[in-house]
């Protein structure tokens, strides 16, 4: 669980960044979005493939600019 102490003399709205901060950080929301909907395990199934093909392409991508 994502929280922030707020400093004395902080302003609400720097704690309230860095709470954001935190909670991006932790992947809360995208975790929350995951949970949301129900997939099929074959939609399961396709939409990890595609992650690792968008990973493996990302990938080659650095390695071939990484060469010159």
């Amino acid at each position: 669980m994502a929280f922030v102490v707020v400093e004395e003399g902080e302003s609400l709205e720097s704690a309230l960044r860095r709470f954001k901060r935190r909670v991006q950080q932790e992947a809360i929301i995208k975790e929350i979005k995951k949970h949301s909907v129900y997939l099929k395990p074959g939609e399961k199934r396709r939409l990890k493939d595609a992650q690792a093909r968008k990973r493996m392409r990302r990938r080659l991508k650095r390695e071939r600019d990484f060469e010159y």
